[in-house]
């Protein structure tokens, strides 16, 4: 049995998504940011980081977006979650996960977490203010160069859909319009439309 450690309207969404894909055995505990959770002794113990999401199964404990969903989609082979047969096909999945991780959820940080770069309170807001541009910019790369389509690696689904889904997401409450990319628009609607996608949401919502 797994049990992901996870937070409404985080990141760890879309692992919970992909858990909810996978048909794997799981539990989740969900924790309360607001309240400090994430840095009670007993989280800390789990994941030293502070954050979400963390991944506990059997052999130990994962942390970070991209090695969970690759963790998810390595063991349920069948449920084709990933181009596993494809080294290079993996790779590039691997990438587009990176760049959400490490780009544009950075660039997104900068508009409630600025305290993580600085302690001058002009810097915070002048970082505030540059996220609608940066998150603007990085989804034009997405819909541009990134995303193939129908799914984010062509005709098959895989853990890289659920990542953009979440992170995706948050546009509006970055001041960006959705609308001005309308390949991501169009991928955010035909993933509400999938079972699993509907469950994370209501387990986020309840």
């Amino acid at each position: 049995m797994l049990t992901l450690h996870y937070a409404p309207r985080t990141c760890s969404l879309a692992s919970l998504i992909a858990l909810e894909e996978s048909g794997l055995g799981f539990e989740v505990k969900k924790l309360d940011l607001a309240g400090g959770a994430q840095r009670s002794p007993d989280y800390l113990a789990i994941n030293p980081k502070g954050r979400v999401p963390a991944l506990v199964g059997d052999r130990g404990i994962l942390t970070e977006t991209p090695a969970i969903l690759a963790y998810i989609a390595q063991v349920t082979p069948g449920g084709r979650l990933a181009p596993l047969e494809d080294a290079f096909a993996f790779a590039r999945m691997q990438a587009f996960n990176s760049y959400l991780c490490s780009t544009v959820h950075v660039a997104h940080a900068h508009k409630l977490r600025g305290v993580r770069w600085t302690d001058d309170a002009a810097a915070i807001e002048t970082m505030k203010a540059k996220v609608p541009e940066n998150m603007a910019e990085c989804f034009r790369l997405i819909e541009e160069g990134m995303f193939t389509g129908p799914w984010v690696m062509g005709n098959a689904y895989s853990v890289a859909d659920p990542y953009l889904f979440t992170i995706g997401g948050w546009l509006k409450g970055d001041g960006v319009d959705p609308a001005r990319f309308p390949k991501v628009a169009e991928h955010r609607a035909r993933m509400l439309e999938r079972p699993a996608v509907q469950r994370a949401v209501a387990r986020e919502e309840a």
